[in-house]
């Protein structure tokens, strides 16, 4: 699953190959590797000063064990611009569905997506109805209201995670009241990937060259007052695949 929560584990060290053995692994895990994971997701926290609570530890073993088990987000690709064999954005529409979302305003970007997806994570991994691991879908999604000088990002974001097939038809009910399951209707995108972190910084400037790279012709029929980042991979990943996703009017 995709975390979009703990960012920017350059200058970590060993950390890279702690990802190799534990974040990825699914087989069951001992008490010391659970521990070593868990003082590996808050030291990347730490560096966007969020902390990892050790009711934590639980939701990321289950996390760990179940990542290489992912199921795509549905979507019917449109078209793709492509300039010397680079991809420069793609138009996909995303089919209406149920989505897991909370909402959180903090002081940073990159604040209010971890402590959103940690409320998401608890939810996938057993705090439902269902009383178990719901499974994980990618990308996990997170939606950025632009404030009236287009350039400042509102404090509220809202992260949302894709509620796997086998329960879109009966999704299972958050223990969390700050976790609710929505409606979405369908959606179409123009996206763009970039590598790397998921800073306020960062998907501040990669929605800038977007709009950029789209000329104002293009862009006028795009909304300019939100857009959405979308996050592939884990966070044991420095250079992991995000994108940048505008909606169409």
């Amino acid at each position: 699953m995709a975390l979009i929560s703990l960012e920017d584990l350059e200058g970590l060290g060993e950390d890279e190959q702690l990802d190799e053995d534990i974040t990825d692994n699914p087989e069951p895990m001992g008490e010391e590797h659970s521990d070593r994971l868990l003082t590996h997701w808050r030291a990347v926290a730490s560096t966007h000063q969020v902390t990892v609570p050790t009711e934590m530890r639980g939701p990321i073993h289950e996390m760990a064990r179940h990542n290489q088990q992912r199921e795509p987000v549905p979507f019917v690709p449109i078209s793709c611009q492509e300039k010397m064999g680079e991809v420069m954005w793609e138009e996909r529409t995303y089919p209406a569905g149920k989505w897991a979302c909370v909402r959180q305003a903090e002081e940073l970007y990159e604040q209010s997506i971890s402590k959103s997806f940690m409320k998401l994570m608890r939810f996938i991994c057993k705090e439902n109805s269902a009383g178990g691991h719901l499974g994980l879908t990618v990308p996990v999604v997170s939606t950025v209201l632009v404030t009236a000088d287009g350039q400042t990002l509102d404090k509220e974001v809202e992260t949302g995670f894709y509620l796997p097939a086998a329960f879109q038809d009966a999704p299972p009910r958050p223990h969390d009241p700050d976790v609710d399951v929505v409606q979405r209707d369908a959606f179409t995108v123009v996206a763009r990937a970039f590598l790397g972190t998921t800073t306020e910084e960062t998907v501040t400037r990669h929605s800038r060259l977007l709009r950029e790279l789209l000329g104002a012709s293009a862009a006028e029929r795009l909304r300019s007052d939100v857009y959405m980042v979308a996050v592939y991979e884990n966070p044991g990943v420095p250079r992991r695949r995000n994108e940048i996703w505008f909606l169409r009017r």
